[in-house]
């Protein structure tokens, strides 16, 4: 078991990433770690190589360099941080982390450069997917491998709280609040300055990943687009309803625009987009989409995530995050029968089916709830996630109190 001590000393485990850097330590591969700013990948990095020193690897032959701090943004070029690095390194494997390495100029050219050194394992994060949409995708190709980090699940924001036994409490708190690392600590601490800090963060993100870097001039089209999309999750939106619904309530935005404003969204991390699949048909959907939201507390910002009202669709977006964290290709479900929220494709080829409901109060809303799942013909697992703590197993549909689920380990 590995757990990240953070600063507020609260011992925060998270697991599931650390098994899988440690699974690929030594692999000649580049572990690129993605995520949104501040979801913890420095964290993860700094624990990481704290496995590696209690595994006998030597402070020597572990080179760190965090390009937001400032005594990292001395170098004037690529080639001079690359001899600064390698004249560190001795002859034996040498444990490079790079963090937030996109911003060093061309760090493309930097990141191969180091990679073809044989006595160098490369571990690099970056805040957005530029990272992996840039050149440095071509120039590695087969030759990385991404982890994707997001903020903390259900059973690493229990953790955080270590005197409450009430999961039901912590849970409420979770699907109604942030669980961003900080947001976390200063829930804690002082709770009303969670909201101004998530502020500051979204902010941030905003400027600094999407108008900033895209040059964009008008800053109230992309606002009332995230507006739109936190209000829509797990709805199917297309950019052709959102120009629609924009035209009709305010000056409109051209579908062009909408499609580009959500691919800046989803390249950020703030949203995630979740394609279409027909399980008759097996094959993909093209157009539409449903969109998750990296952190529900986003939402409260924005006065759009009002307590105890879309319980369904936070559940949803809770739900959507978890199943990424256990692996697969994560899917929503369509078929002439009806909708499934998730179809997950694991990486062997098994499928699962997911239906996500907040309640089922009565034998009408189960057989709604279940009615699409029961018309599919494969033998692949399916499950109904509710708050219920009724698990019995509904003609072929296995029922499971979500919290359980969210709180099972491997």
């Amino acid at each position: 078991m590995y757990i990240c001590n953070l600063k507020c000393d609260y011992m925060i485990r998270r697991n599931t990433y650390l098994e899988q850097l440690t699974a690929l330590r030594d692999q000649r591969l580049i572990k690129v770690v993605t995520g949104i700013r501040r979801c913890g990948k420095s964290t993860l990095f700094e624990l990481f190589r704290d496995v590696l020193k209690s595994n006998g690897v030597a402070d020597d032959n572990i080179h760190s360099y965090n390009f937001e701090e400032r005594e990292n943004q001395e170098f004037e070029s690529w080639t001079k941080l690359y001899d600064s690095i390698v004249s560190k390194c001795s002859e034996n494997i040498n444990y490079v982390f790079l963090d937030e390495v996109q911003l060093v100029p061309q760090f493309e050219k930097l990141v191969d450069a180091l990679f073809v050194k044989k006595n160098i394992d490369l571990y690099i994060t970056g805040s957005n997917a530029y990272l992996l949409s840039s050149e440095l995708a071509t120039l590695l190709s087969g030759r990385y491998i991404a982890i994707n980090l997001h903020p903390y699940s259900f059973a690493e924001y229990v953790s955080a709280f270590p005197t409450e036994t009430r999961t039901d409490k912590l849970f409420h708190q979770y699907i109604n609040g942030s669980c961003f690392p900080e947001a976390v600590n200063i829930l804690q601490a002082s709770p009303d300055m969670v909201n101004p800090y998530l502020r500051s963060l979204y902010d941030t993100i905003v400027v600094k990943d999407i108008v900033k870097r895209w040059k964009l001039r008008k800053f109230d089209s992309l606002q009332r687009i995230i507006d739109f999309v936190f209000d829509s999750v797990g709805s199917v939106v297309s950019p052709n309803n959102i120009a629609d619904c924009l035209q009709k309530n305010t000056n409109g935005v051209s579908h062009n625009t909408v499609q580009k404003l959500l691919t800046y969204l989803t390249e950020s991390y703030l949203v995630y987009p979740v394609r279409l699949y027909n399980i008759k048909g097996k094959r993909l959907l093209a157009a539409n989409y449903k969109y998750y939201v990296v952190d529900l507390g986003f939402r409260n910002i924005l006065n759009i995530n009002n307590i105890n009202t879309d319980l369904g669709h936070k559940l949803e977006n809770v739900v959507y995050f978890e199943l990424l964290r256990r692996g697969g290709e994560v899917f929503a479900g369509r078929s002439d029968k009806g909708e499934v929220d998730f179809v997950v494709k694991k990486y062997d080829g098994r499928m699962e089916y997911y239906q996500v409901a907040y309640r089922v109060d009565d034998e009408k809303t189960l057989n709604r709830e279940i009615s699409s799942l029961k018309c599919i013909r494969d033998a692949n697992p399916k499950y109904l996630l509710s708050l219920d703590f009724d698990e019995s197993v509904v003609d072929g549909v296995q029922k499971i109190n979500v919290i359980d689920w969210l709180l099972q380990t491997k």
